[in-house]
């Protein structure tokens, strides 16, 4: 009997021992394919950057999060004053990623057929045919948002919205990535039309670019004593096929349950706050969740840490939020009440790792 049990007890010792090695070569599998994505992703977005640092001499972390919003297949809104940079910053951007560049002026006059194009008659064929506007490129920087009409705008939120353009009943299908990079100037309000509360939720991201400092501007300033822009000098340091990639990796960056339950306590704060009239929807919680994901990959991590919600929650749940009128009275701005909630939810403990 006592031959049985031992001959048991080394059969059940040999399978925990072969299960646990084969577990071991597994996450080290695991692990090596992990790490490998993941360092693409990053090796991408690292040459990008440095491309684009070579002309854009401002914020530099301004990049991350504008690259982390075109990786997560979002928009991005600028709100600066005007020569920041962030034309500068959209030209560079589009020129080191090779992709199609494009540039709306957006003005009261113009039209939504000046966007998304136009079918024109051919006299000789005699047929419409139809003619592609500005919008259908895969970077797309739409200068003076709040300048175009509603009627225009509206044109635009099925662009970013859809991916795609109606058309006299015709649907076009935009080309992929298809990123949004819109600016409007945040102080000048005359001849201007307010954003409405759809077209801002659907920018993932609305960044302040912010003045350079002394040594950037004196940069900056000694860049232009050429002929050109050196802005003309970027070249293209990736390929398209790489940006696509480099979306379909960034989804699969691991986010840990305490980290997600962290991203939905900041959201239900926002939603209970007596101060904000209309806390962030669910769709601004997607963007917060996708946008952390992406950042997280620019910084060469496979995983999503608390940090990296609350860096990004204030620009994600900026235009996301509507305060009270009486709020609005007592002095707050929606920045220093997100701020409040940044600090008030507890950070939590994570997982790092799968």
């Amino acid at each position: 009997m006592d031959c049985h049990v031992a001959a048991l007890l080394a059969m059940t010792m040999c399978v925990i021992a072969s299960e646990a090695k084969q577990s071991i070569v597994n996450d080290n599998r695991s692990f090596i394919w992990y790490t490998s994505f993941m360092s693409k992703i990053h090796e991408t977005a690292d040459k990008i950057k440095k491309e684009v640092c070579q002309v854009f001499k401002g914020n530099t972390d301004l990049i991350d999060m504008v690259l982390a919003g075109l990786f997560a297949g979002g928009h991005v809104l600028l709100e600066d004053l005007p020569g920041t940079g962030k034309t500068v910053l959209a030209k560079a951007l589009a020129k080191a990623s090779g992709l199609a560049f494009s540039r709306i002026q957006c003005t009261p006059d113009l039209m939504p057929s000046d966007v998304t194009g136009s079918s024109v008659w051919l006299p000789e064929s005699k047929k419409f045919e139809f003619r592609a506007g500005p919008v259908m490129a895969s970077i797309v920087l739409v200068d003076e948002l709040n300048r175009a009409t509603p009627r225009t705008q509206s044109a635009l939120l099925e662009c970013m919205a859809e991916g795609q353009v109606s058309v006299d009943g015709t649907c076009h299908e935009l080309d992929k990535p298809f990123f949004v990079l819109a600016t409007e100037n945040p102080v000048e309000s005359e001849g201007t039309f307010p954003l409405p509360e759809a077209q801002k939720d659907r920018f993932m991201m609305t960044l302040s670019m912010g003045y350079p400092s002394q040594e950037q501007e004196a940069e900056i300033i000694t860049a232009q004593r050429s002929l050109i822009h050196p802005v003309e000098n970027v070249k293209a340091v990736v390929s398209k096929d790489e940006i696509l990639e480099a979306m379909k990796e960034a989804v699969e960056v691991h986010v840990d349950e305490a980290v997600l339950s962290y991203l939905l306590a900041l959201t239900k704060a926002s939603r209970e706050d007596i101060r904000i009239a209309a806390g962030m929807s669910p769709r601004g919680s997607i963007a917060l969740y996708k946008a952390c994901q992406a950042y997280a990959a620019v910084q060469g991590r496979g995983f999503v840490t608390p940090e990296d919600i609350k860096l990004l929650a204030l620009p994600v749940m900026r235009k996301r939020i509507i305060l009270t009128s009486d709020s609005v009275l007592k002095g707050y701005s929606a920045d220093s009440i997100i701020k409040e909630l940044i600090e008030s939810v507890p950070v939590p403990a994570f997982k790092a790792h799968v």
